[in-house]
């Protein structure tokens, strides 16, 4: 296994882990937040037709400066039943279909009407084609508007249900268990000693994992005693096994071995990274497997770069990775060494400010950043002002 593996290759390597999940067919109001497993392709045209996008009159451009004769009315659901001729024009409102012959809107605000006679009265005539949704603006029938891979939104859904869609095919839910390791551990609320740990890692990564098309099992803690931990591996179930604490090389560091005693194939352990170096993944089975450190900061900054992009990943995602944005320092950083850090960070009017303390014991500083400083391996040392790639996580 490769000492300090850089972080890119060590995520590369950890997707090669397993295959995308399977699909199911679900109706669009089941499908939020879902990866696509096919493409969405539109069943209808969106105009179904040239359209009015404002309140007004539907004439022929031709006929201007006007006068003209309304000849009848065209709302949304109730077009004019006709075409009109010279001289003719239709009220008309926004969302309703253009009579036939007509080309252009003139918005009431620029028309004056008495009885039947319409004329101009603003500063100008219309332009040709003025304020009219063409027909296919939108999407046209058989059009490819989602693509596989992609992640359904609120607004994908409304996009696919528009297009004419009640139901898409999608990722299944994936099956994540997790189970946090150390004999120090207490459940949250019941530790009595000072010595105890309450148990925060379980609960943190399945409120991580909340939005995500998973099912959680928890394993609860789990003792540091070889034997223990073997069996509670072997009779995993799931698509992905994430373990908390233990993956270090100490007397008590046994999830490594015990997992091997499972019969797992262990691909890599130490990634170059801050926090979270002691990380190891590797396949039980069909399960991907992945030990993340037990210290709380460390287990959420790699969750948030391994755990969820795997996830999204074995869902078929065609991004899987935490986007970055490039933002300008509001505060002076040193040069780095050979690991990647990761900067708990606060962004505000623009700028982002490191915290001051970076311990990765600190669930406090962890609790006030609302992104992640990325400062390359051996990058140089940074001044306010300058750029930096952060991850949002907000």
């Amino acid at each position: 296994m490769a000492e300090l593996l850089p972080v890119a290759d060590a995520q590369a390597r950890l997707f090669a882990l397993g295959t995308p999940v399977g699909s199911e067919e679900l109706s669009l109001r089941a499908a939020m937040g879902r990866w696509l497993a096919a493409d969405v392709v539109a069943q209808r045209t969106q105009p179904f037709a040239d359209l009015s996008a404002m309140d007004g009159y539907a004439l022929r451009f031709a006929d201007l400066p006007g006068p003209w004769r309304v000849v009848g009315e065209s709302a949304a659901g109730h077009p004019f039943a006709g075409a009109i001729g010279e001289g003719e024009a239709v009220r008309i409102f926004t969302g309703a279909a253009l009579p036939t012959g007509a080309d252009t809107i003139l918005v009431q605000e620029e028309a004056a009407r008495v009885g039947g006679t319409l004329a101009l009265a603003g500063e100008g005539p219309p332009r040709a084609g003025a304020h009219v949704r063409r027909k296919g603006l939108d999407f046209a029938a058989g059009e490819t508007i989602l693509s596989k891979g992609e992640r359904l939104t609120p607004v994908r859904l409304a996009l696919a249900g528009a297009a004419g869609l009640a139901s898409v095919s999608v990722a299944r839910r994936l099956r994540v268990a997790i189970a946090a390791t150390g004999d120090e551990l207490v459940a949250t609320g019941s530790a009595s000693d000072p010595a105890q740990l309450p148990e925060t890692n379980g609960l943190m990564l399945a409120a991580m994992l909340a939005t995500l098309p998973v099912d959680v099992i928890d394993l609860g803690i789990l003792p540091d005693r070889l034997d223990a931990l073997t069996a509670a591996f072997r009779a995993v179930e799931a698509d992905v096994l994430v373990t908390t604490g233990g993956a270090s090389v100490g007397d008590h560091d046994l999830v490594r071995p015990a997992l091997t005693a499972a019969g797992a194939a262990m691909d890599f352990w130490k990634v170059a990274l801050r926090p979270g170096k002691p990380m190891m993944a590797g396949q039980l089975g069909k399960t991907v497997v992945l030990g993340l450190p037990g210290n709380p900061v460390s287990a959420f900054v790699t969750a948030a770069l391994f755990l969820k992009p795997l996830i999204a990943a074995l869902s078929g995602a065609s991004m899987p990775l935490p986007p970055t944005l490039t933002v300008a320092l509001g505060a002076p950083l040193p040069a780095n060494d050979r690991r990647q850090d990761y900067l708990r960070a606060a962004r505000c009017d623009g700028r982002v400010v490191p915290a001051a303390a970076q311990d990765s014991s600190m669930l406090t500083t962890l609790a006030s950043a609302n992104c992640l400083v990325v400062r390359p391996p051996f990058a140089p040392a940074a001044e306010p002002g300058d750029l930096v790639e952060i991850i949002s996580l907000a």
